[in-house]
């Protein structure tokens, strides 16, 4: 039974320093949702039975089937520590790493975490992803090591063996910690040295390795887990049990006759105690005595166990009796010994009691929220708090005091929509009836019978008070009919329709049902808006609202307490709080901010841990639902934090997702819900990059190639594949000199690879070159730059110095001076360089150096640039974008108007005269608009195409990291997966104390598909995969490849049949684009018969 009412609950939220928001975080299968369910059967949601089993908060079907976790969904519970009461709002997220963008929404909401470790498998690479996120938002972590009951069972450890794995485990999590931490203290440093000085006091020295020196109060001892803190817990949530070590200080004080403090310092450590002095002692593992943990903790439950594992039945009743407890007698007859142990267990240690009384102590209220978060989350992008309009600073003691008055601004941050079932509504629910409307039916019932009664009768009813009542009863009847009528037709629309709740926390002020708010989008700047909107607490009306971009005014429908699997109506929510708000679905995308306060800024935008890679296109089986299709994408879109949907050039629908197991959510949730129609699925689009190389100095047999030969080689490979067209003309060293059509300019180009680091660094910095071409565009358009802060100018300088210090030697002399643009779409990892005359713009004007260009190229210098961004945005192998691709411009002519003569077109001579008077000086506008900068556009690009092919080039690959955990025995069939899908392995370590080796290696997306299914089936499923995109990756084989040298053919034979797997790609990518695709097709093919069968 449900121990805390609705009303209860309203009463607790008015409460903010009684209020817990928290969320499990941890890697996939490490049991956050059984952990969840724990805590959820403590209030009475669900039955203590159930717990673990039900994976309540799992409430998708296909969540249930797979076994694992796929949103974020947050529960309300109820808490009573002594005489203080709890509201603790909490949110279950996924452990598997396609899901990590719902961590994001979830962390964004909370103070706290709790972090939840395998006690077999210790930190996996998402325990450190979401560690990192949870640091990243500056919410406080606590600790949950689970599955202790594993050590038991299967690894069957002594408890001196466990208690050396649980610290192992320990100072791994505490190392993860220690790198954020100094990280963060380094940067710290370079930016205030003033500063540094005093964190770095603090910086962590032996702490993270040396437990018993953990007790003096440093400035960071808060951040490391440890059990004296009070911030880790011991447990094995399927058996319903978990502590803290101050449980078992309480309990011993009194037996030992030591002080609690003392034993909470000592529990966890190397001490031990000396029974004859009833002393505790140091050093336990030099004299060889049993650590305290071990004697006082670890050695009962180990008896616990042996003795249910045993149905030692006598050892049982002293341990019941002796603890005190009651255990039904369905319970200790039961034939699963784990039941009868989860009977004793739950009640000795309850799991509940343990996490939330370590929540509450550990983990801040919101009214502890920090000045550093709070700042953090009201700057976006590059600005610095003091940037931001004065308005907006205010703002920040409404954040700090996180106060419900009714002057207080109201602030929410909504992180994500999901999707609700209309049924699940609170509105649509049937209700139980109340007393009068039981009694008001009844009495309308009854006299319908009377009614019957007397017509079937035939009787004249006379007397007054029924012919007085019967025309408002029938009347009365016929409305109910009316209204059932179209309330059927209602819920049948409504049943039909996609209902969507904001996903959101209040962090100022109270929010009211029906209250009109402004809702900011991701770019919404408070400065531009102030002087728009007058400065008022309430929301203008719609209608006088001005037109301010990124700003809309909407009305907050419904409230609803989030409560797992229900939803529950409220009238209003004070700060502090989780809650779903209904009505948002028109004016939010994915996440936004709302407040009554138009300097509100918006909120920094969300880190996500996984990049959208894996792309499929989406059509209907049958055409005419295409709507329905389009109608659907949306909606996932909407509903689903990290997919995103496309419109190609092609036409096609595409959808983008992080992961195998994502896309095939996205794909049921589009087929069984939001579309509602039958779905064709093209096969996998997997993206490429196309890069050039050096000319490579081995040939493929290994031999050396001669300097003659090379250029022969390179050159009779590339003329089979692309004869060069008249009128372009290729030096030996890559340098192409092409002309436009109406012959006015000539450009050369050449094409040359960047180093790696070069690309790595341009990727790396993408929405930093995105700031710069802002920033120079309204430099060039004289706007004004009142927002360009002394921050991003710093970073802008050490990017650029970055920059110079990689590309350093004699062709890159002078180079990033005369960076021009960068490709494509104006922040990717290609560089334009200009290197003629007297042409001086560049990338860097932002930085104080901005020339004015003047004269003959001023008009047509953005043409060129645009000529390299359709360039660098499909190349010439299959039309996949260009990267580490450097493009030099080394001449730039436009020639006199003189030279046109040979062209007898009206056009050519009407334009001669503007061009020549253009080249006198004379103040004509320049035709920057006309088809001559369009020839340039076009000219370019093939330019470019052309320097190219001029030079080796080569297919990138998009490449996963992939960590495997694989026990010896199955390490050989996974090396066999991994190389036959063109895997390769990093390193391969053993994990301590375990028979598990874990295997780093990466594996071409274009491979991966299915990869996870067949590891999990050549190993039986003792081994599992996860997939994180990781970086491109050059593919070693030249696509064009074809035999030139002797040894070659007498190597691969004349035609070279074997599989390049480039050259695979590469044709894949084309037939999928519809390009044209060179292959041997046979047309007749019969059958070879010997003479022998024609007999």
């Amino acid at each position: 039974m449900v121990l805390t009412s609705v009303g209860k609950m309203v009463g607790l939220q008015k409460k903010a320093s009684g209020i817990r928001n928290i969320c499990v975080l941890a890697h996939v299968d490490h049991g956050k949702t059984t952990l969840a369910d724990c805590l959820i059967s403590s209030n009475g949601i669900i039955s203590s039975r159930l717990a673990g089993k039900l994976r309540y908060l799992d409430s998708r079907e296909d969540e249930q089937i797979r076994g694992i976790t796929m949103k974020s969904s947050a529960i309300s519970l109820h808490f009573v520590k002594g005489d203080q009461e709890y509201l603790i709002n909490l949110i279950d997220s996924p452990g598997h790493v396609d899901f990590s963008s719902e961590v994001s929404t979830a962390v964004r909401l909370c103070d706290g975490c709790i972090i939840v470790v395998d006690a077999v498998e210790g930190v996996c690479p998402q325990t450190q992803a979401v560690l990192r996120q949870a640091w990243l938002e500056n919410i406080r972590p606590v600790l949950v090591i689970n599955k202790i009951d594993r050590l038991i069972v299967e690894l069957k450890l002594t408890p001196q063996e466990a208690y050396l794995h649980l610290k192992n485990i320990l100072e791994q999590i505490n190392a993860v910690t220690g790198t954020l931490f100094t990280s963060k203290v380094l940067e710290e440093r370079a930016e205030k040295e003033t500063e540094s000085e005093t964190v770095s006091d603090s910086s962590p020295g032996d702490q993270i390795y040396d437990w018993s020196t953990g007790l003096e109060d440093t400035d960071d001892s808060h951040l490391y887990f440890s059990p004296e803190h009070g911030n880790v817990v011991f447990a094995s949530a399927i058996d319903g049990w978990g502590f803290g070590i101050e449980h078992f200080a309480k309990l011993y004080s009194q037996k030992i006759g030591i002080k609690p403090a003392v034993l909470l310092k000592t529990l966890w450590g190397d001490y031990y105690l000396n029974t004859k002095a009833k002393k505790i002692m140091k050093g336990d593992q030099s004299k060889g005595k049993k650590p305290l943990f071990v004697q006082l903790v670890l050695d009962n439950i180990w008896s616990l166990y042996e003795a249910v594992m045993k149905r030692d039945k006598e050892k049982i009743e002293k341990i019941v009796t002796s603890l005190g407890l009651r255990i039904g007698a369905r319970e200790s007859r039961h034939a699963d010994p784990k039941v009868h142990l989860n009977a004793i267990c739950s009640q000795w240690l309850p799991i509940s009691d343990a996490v939330l009384s370590m929540v509450c102590n550990k983990i801040p209220s919101p009214l502890e929220i920090t000045a550093e978060r709070v700042e953090k989350l009201m700057c976006v992008g590059a600005r610095t708090f003091d940037s931001l309009p004065p308005e907006t600073q205010e703002l920040k003691s409404a954040f700090m005091k996180c106060s419900s008055e009714g002057t207080a601004p109201v602030i929410v941050f909504v992180s994500k929509m999901f999707p609700v079932d209309a049924k699940a509504l609170p509105q649509n629910k049937p209700r139980p009836l109340t007393q009068e409307e039981i009694a008001h039916r009844r009495e309308l019932a009854k006299r319908r019978h009377a009614e019957k009664l007397a017509a079937s009768q035939g009787k004249e009813l006379s007397e007054k008070p029924p012919s007085e009542n019967s025309p408002e009863v029938t009347g009365n009847t016929g409305d109910t009919k009316g209204d059932s009528m179209t309330s059927k037709a209602v819920k049948q629309e409504a049943d039909n329709k996609e209902y969507f709740i904001a996903f959101a926390r209040v962090f100022s002020g109270v929010v009211k049902r029906g209250q009109k708010i402004f809702v900011l989008g991701p770019k919404y700047d408070p400065a531009e808006s102030l002087h728009k909107v007058r400065l008022s607490s309430q929301c203008p009306a719609t209608d006088d609202l001005p037109a301010v971009p990124h700003m809309t005014c909407c009305t907050l429908e419904n409230l609803y307490l989030l409560m797992g699997r229900e939803l529950e109506d409220l009238e209003e929510v004070p700060a502090g709080n989780v809650l779903g708000i209904g009505g948002l679905q028109d004016f939010v995308l994915k996440s936004a901010t709302l407040s009554t306060s138009p300097a509100c800024p918006p909120f920094t935008p969300l880190n996500f841990e996984a990049t959208p890679i894996v792309r499929v296109a989406v059509e209907p089986k049958h055409p005419s639902d295409m709507p329905q299709l389009v109608r659907g994408m949306k909606l996932l879109n909407q509903a689903d934090p990290c997919v995103q949907v496309l419109i190609q050039e092609t036409g096609e629908h595409v959808l983008v997702t992080a992961g195998e197991v994502h896309l095939q959510r996205c794909l049921d949730d589009l087929k069984e819900r939001f579309a509602k129609v039958q779905i064709s699925v093209s096969a996998p689009i997997i993206p490429f990059r196309e890069t050039i190389t050096r000319p490579p100095k081995v040939d493929m047999v290994n031999e050396e190639i001669g300097k003659q030969q090379k250029v022969a080689v390179i050159h009779q490979t590339k003329e089979d594949q692309n004869k060069i067209p008249e009128g372009i003309q290729v030096d030996s060293d890559g340098l192409v000199t092409i002309n436009t059509p109406n012959k006015q300019a000539t450009l050369s180009v050449r094409a040359m690879p960047l180093p790696e680091e070069v690309t790595r660094l341009l990727e790396e910095n993408s929405d930093l070159i995105r700031t710069m071409e802002q920033l120079n565009t309204s430099l060039n358009e004289d706007k004004k730059t009142h927002e360009i802060n002394q921050k991003t100018l710093d970073r802008i300088k050490e990017f650029k110095q970055k920059l110079e210090k990689s590309l350093q030697g004699r062709k890159w002399r002078n180079a990033v001076d005369q960076i021009w643009s960068f490709g494509p779409r104006k922040c990717g990892p290609n560089i334009l360089l200009h290197n003629f005359g007297d042409y001086k713009r560049s990338v860097w004007q932002c930085l104080g150096n901005s020339v004015k260009e003047v004269g003959k190229y001023r008009d047509f210098d953005n043409s060129i640039v645009s000529g390299f961004q359709l360039a660098t945005l499909s190349g010439p192998m299959c039309e996949e974008p260009l990267m580490g691709v450097c493009f030099t411009v080394e001449k730039w002519e436009i020639n006199k108007a003189g030279d046109t003569v040979s062209h007898n077109r009206n056009q050519s001579v009407t334009d001669s005269p503007e061009k020549m008077s253009k080249h006198k000086g004379e103040s004509v506008l320049a035709d920057c608009y006309g088809p001559f900068s369009g020839q340039l556009i076009a000219t370019m690009k093939e330019a470019c195409r052309y320097a190219l092919q001029a030079k080796p080039q080569r297919l990138m690959a998009a490449m996963y990291t992939c960590e495997i955990m694989a026990t010896a025995e199955v390490l050989g069939r996974v090396y066999a997966v991994l190389s036959k899908r063109e895997g390769r392995v990093l390193q391969e370590e053993m994990k301590e104390g375990t028979d598990v080796f874990i295997i780093k290696a990466v594996l071409p997306v274009a491979e991966s598909f299915g990869f996870a299914d067949e590891i999990r089936k050549r190993t039986s499923g003792l081994a599992s995969p996860q997939l994180v995109f990781s970086h491109w990756e050059i593919i070693s084989s030249d696509p064009f490849w074809v035999p030139t040298t002797e040894e070659e053919y007498l190597h691969f034979g004349e035609k070279a049949d074997s599989e390049n797997q480039a050259r695979k790609y590469m044709n894949a990518v084309r037939k999928r684009k519809g390009l044209y695709v060179e292959e041997k097709i046979v047309e007749h093919a019969e059958k070879q018969r010997t003479l022998s069968r024609n007999k």
